[in-house]
């Protein structure tokens, strides 16, 4: 996906978290959509952040527990898991779940990806944090792993890791998290085009598609 701004055509927010493999899956349909379509290279992706567990101790929690809590049990989160990999091999990402051992806290994962979007590599960045929590199981919580991530994506990780261990773009992340409060989010991924027609969730190829070609034609409504 295109992170250059564009003078017309279109504009597309992406409220996600790295931890939601939705979100992941999502993103590949969206890739294919934007192929699809007749925008070509016209086209500007901005993420946003969304915390699905805002309230994850900084150390993370270990995965297996926090998700059998949340989810109901082992068999839940078993039945769960075995869905999304088959929804994610059908759009090619191998998910990878026996290897992630920790839920991490993602909000300096938020902070890296502000600090790229400000670098042009926002998108590349945001693939791999996908990547190296889903199918290399990474703990995308700690700091040097995102350097790491940030150098694989094209940033200097020297420069990364220092912004880190700093408290810059916290603010940014929590301003942009409250718009996504004001927007009434409750779950992402969420896809707003051209800033008025929303799409809600992980849809198919042909809605993003549709969505797509109702923005650029100059329509607009809300799916859901």
């Amino acid at each position: 996906m295109n992170d250059h701004g564009v003078a017309h055509g279109l504009a597309i927010d992406i409220y996600s978290d790295v931890v939601c493999p939705w979100c992941y899956i999502g993103k590949r349909r969206l890739e294919g959509a934007l192929y699809q379509s007749s925008v070509g290279q016209e086209h500007r992706v901005t993420w946003r952040p969304f915390e699905l567990n805002p309230t994850m101790p900084r150390p993370g929690m270990d995965r297996r527990v926090y998700l059998e809590g949340k989810f109901g049990g082992p068999e839940a989160l078993r039945s769960m898991q075995d869905r999304v990999a088959a929804v994610g091999e059908k759009e090619g990402i191998p998910f990878a779940f026996d290897l992630i051992l920790m839920t991490p806290n993602t909000f300096d994962a938020h902070r890296l990806i502000w600090h790229a979007e400000q670098q042009k590599k926002q998108d590349d960045v945001v693939e791999a944090l996908f990547h190296g929590y889903f199918i290399e199981g990474l703990d995308i919580g700690e700091l040097e792993v995102l350097a790491s991530i940030a150098q694989r994506s094209g940033l200097d990780g020297a420069d990364a890791c220092g912004f880190l261990k700093s408290h810059k773009g916290e603010a940014e992340v929590r301003e942009a998290q409250g718009q996504g409060q004001r927007l009434g989010l409750r779950a992402v991924p969420h896809f707003v085009l051209n800033e008025r027609l929303a799409i809600s969730g992980a849809q198919p190829v042909e809605t993003f598609r549709s969505a797509i070609e109702q923005v650029t034609n100059g329509s607009g409504i809300t799916q859901g």
